[in-house]
């Protein structure tokens, strides 16, 4: 595999960057394709092996030129940077040119549930972006779709000083993922390309409460914390996007089969595992 070049996007973001570290020393030429080849992230994946190159998934000269040469890529965008519309341009723009490129392994990071045809527009824009995937007929492929991020909840979206605050009844449990299981089984994706080709693999560690939630991040910050159910509209006036994903939550909710992932990959993070090791005070 000495020979195999790996061109993974957004490799200086959450998901991007676990499949770099996950897949560093595996025996791949690991390509890292990032806006900002100086910054701390980009150097921090250099020193494991990754060679950065420079580009933009709205350019695609940029992307040509990364993706020369490349046995495999890992596509990925994000939703929340660039909005529904160009995210669905962005993908489809990076898939078609790995095809034209040569590309013969491509694994795309999609969302849970995406083939669901959920009525939340950034589920539904990329499940038109694996309907690409898929039409392209590369030698091989995978699509991943992971679930709500364990890391949402101690991010600014939920966890507000002393509240964790979100648009969900106290007993609604949600399917969480760790951004560390994603890079993993994305590694995976590539080691086991053969084995795993046309896959489409719903990932989830554990079901949770937010109450709950709540209670395992203040022990291990060691803080007071109080879980606030907000109301739905007041979540739609911030953005209507998600207020149909958590009235979805509420409604139907993923369905990711966990023990079968902990049997083909390995154990998958649960959340209060993932708190003791990456939430700290």
């Amino acid at each position: 595999m000495s020979d195999k070049v790996v061109l993974i996007s957004g490799a200086t973001g959450k998901q991007g960057g676990a499949v770099a570290r996950a897949l560093a020393g595996k025996g791949f030429k690991l390509r890292g394709l990032t806006r900002k080849p100086d910054g701390s992230a980009a150097q921090e994946l250099a020193a494991l092996g990754v060679e950065i190159v420079q580009g933009d998934l709205d350019d695609a000269a940029s992307l040509k030129s990364a993706l020369a040469g490349a046995w495999g890529a890992s596509g990925v965008q994000n939703t929340w940077e660039a909005g529904v519309e160009r995210e669905e341009e962005q993908g489809k723009r990076f898939a078609t040119l790995a095809k034209e490129a040569g590309v013969s392994h491509y694994v795309y990071t999609s969302v849970g549930s995406a083939d669901e045809k959920t009525g939340i527009p950034h589920f539904d824009n990329k499940s038109r972006v694996e309907d690409t995937v898929r039409s392209l007929s590369f030698g091989s492929h995978v699509i991943l779709r992971p679930v709500f991020f364990m890391e949402n909840v101690v991010s600014p979206w939920f966890l507000q000083g002393d509240k964790v605050m979100a648009g969900l009844k106290p007993t609604t449990k949600v399917q969480m993922v760790a951004v560390e299981d994603i890079g993993r089984i994305g590694a995976a994706a590539f080691v086991r390309a053969s084995e795993l080709n046309r896959r489409e693999i719903d990932l989830a560690g554990d079901s949770v409460d937010m109450p709950t939630a709540t209670k395992s991040i203040a022990a291990a910050l060691g803080k007071n914390l109080e879980f606030v159910s907000l109301p739905i509209e007041a979540v739609r006036q911030h953005s209507a996007d998600m207020a149909l994903m958590l009235e979805w939550f509420e409604r139907t909710g993923y369905s990711a089969d966990v023990p079968a992932l902990d049997k083909e990959f390995g154990p998958m993070l649960r959340f209060e595992a993932w708190v003791r090791k990456y939430v700290k005070p």
